[in-house]
């Protein structure tokens, strides 16, 4: 908008001052040619009237550049500047726009200077040149008044256009904008989510159909993987619960009990069982089934944890709870997902696994239940602290399969712990030993609580 403010503003200065400079000549031509209509009947007297139309003044000199006639008193320094001022040769007038001493002469800075050539009847040999001289101070102050006008209004409506195309071009891009946040949203646990689509067939309502539809397939290949693999764990169970039957039957009926493969092979089932469960139960997370909503103590639930765990051949946890903590959700989950942190725990731990279930102040609401399981293992490098959470993914303290879990122990939990409304997450110790920290944070609900 400025660039043409300015084209437009400087065609205009020039046009305007052109057509100013056009008619301020046309009107000292006329007074020249009245005062040469004069000289050609030879009726000129020395003294001539002061022309009309806001001419300055009249001079008349002969072909040797004398004065014959002029409307000033003194003219001979005026005469001395003009004479040079001639018409061409085929011509009968000129003219020029002249600064210096001719227009200082007729009182002004800068003149316009007509000149006639004037031939009375019969006197070839006398020729005569009329100058009519106008100074050209209103021209100037004319087109300085149109500039200053110009280069004034030029801020204001720059900033008017500049605030209806932000205004036009914020309304344009509003169904966008609307796009961009409902997109932002969609996320693996909300696919069901549609962007706006605003009315219309312009790109913008193409492109909200184009996302809408994108997010159809995306929807229906999750849920098709989804159902794969539920149905695919589904089916594995029975099959993988006669094969351990068998194998256990085996064992106990005779001398094949003594065998290593036949112990090796009863463990790799039981390991093939429990991903086998545990992809089943992500699938119903990931579906997000229903689950019960009942009032759990998070302190009760760790002291029965706790109570599970003899202690042989490693730490016995130790349950740090003063007070009852109480949440809403499913208690099967709830204690799988505490299940699973301990059994992380107690595979890294070298003397220490405590569990601490405590109340929190919210930021800007009610309490917060906090389930913390922490050990004195080797701890998680930072840059590993979020991939441990990925499904069958292992560290590097965690990849023998005798030892290690299945990788999906941890996926499980922070699934847990978010369809509740909460998460969990990785920190390091208080106390700024060596091991890690996981710490669940779940709302908390008043009330007495109980488990079924």
């Amino acid at each position: 908008m400025a660039v043409v403010l300015a084209v437009g503003g400087g065609w205009l200065y020039v046009l305007l001052r052109a057509n100013l400079l056009d008619n301020t000549t046309s009107r000292t031509e006329v007074a020249a040619r009245k005062v040469a209509a004069q000289a050609d009947t030879g009726a000129l007297p020395g003294m001539l009237a002061s022309p009309a139309d806001g001419v300055d003044l009249v001079l008349v000199l002969d072909e040797a550049g004398r004065v014959v006639a002029t409307s000033l008193r003194s003219a001979d320094p005026l005469a001395a500047e003009l004479r040079g001022l001639r018409p061409a040769p085929g011509q009968d007038s000129a003219d020029r726009v002249l600064t210096g001493p001719p227009a200082a002469a007729a009182g002004g800075s800068r003149a316009d200077v007509v000149v006639v050539r004037a031939t009375p009847p019969g006197r070839g040999d006398q020729v005569r040149y009329v100058y009519a001289v106008t100074v050209l101070s209103d021209v100037d102050d004319a087109t300085h008044a149109i500039g200053v006008a110009l280069l004034a209004s030029a801020p204001p409506l720059i900033a008017l256009a500049a605030a209806i195309a932000w205004a036009v071009t914020g309304l344009a891009l509003r169904p966008v904008t609307a796009i961009r946040t409902e997109l932002a949203a969609v996320s693996e646990s909300e696919l069901d989510r549609r962007v706006p689509d605003p009315a219309g067939g312009d790109e913008i309502a193409l492109l909200a159909r184009t996302v809408n539809a994108t997010l159809d397939r995306l929807e229906q290949a999750v849920t098709r993987q989804r159902q794969f693999v539920a149905d695919a764990s589904h089916e594995l169970r029975n099959p993988i619960a006669a094969v351990r039957s068998r194998l256990e039957v085996a064992m106990a009926a005779g001398p094949v009990a003594e065998e290593p493969s036949v112990r090796a092979a009863l463990r790799d089932t039981e390991r093939l069982q429990r991903i086998a469960a545990d992809l089943l139960l992500l699938a119903r997370l990931d579906a997000h089934a229903p689950r019960a909503a009942e009032p759990v103590d998070l302190a009760l639930l760790a002291a029965e944890e706790a109570a599970r765990r003899p202690g042989r051949g490693g730490p016995r946890p130790v349950v740090v709870a003063d007070e009852p903590v109480p949440v809403r959700g499913d208690p099967a989950q709830l204690e799988r997902l505490l299940t699973n942190l301990v059994d992380n725990a107690l595979r890294h731990a070298a003397s220490e696994v405590r569990i601490i279930a405590r109340r929190e102040a919210g930021p800007a609401g009610p309490d917060r239940a906090v389930l913390e399981v922490v050990d004195d293992g080797p701890g998680i490098p930072p840059p590993a602290r979020e991939r441990v959470f990925e499904r069958f993914a292992r560290l590097d303290a965690a990849r023998d399969r005798g030892t290690g879990g299945t990788g999906l122990g941890l996926a499980i939990a922070r699934d847990i712990a978010r369809a509740h409304g909460g998460d969990l997450c990785v920190r390091d110790r208080e106390d700024g030993r060596a091991g890690a920290r996981f710490v669940v944070v779940l709302s908390g609900a008043s009330g007495s609580p109980s488990r079924s």
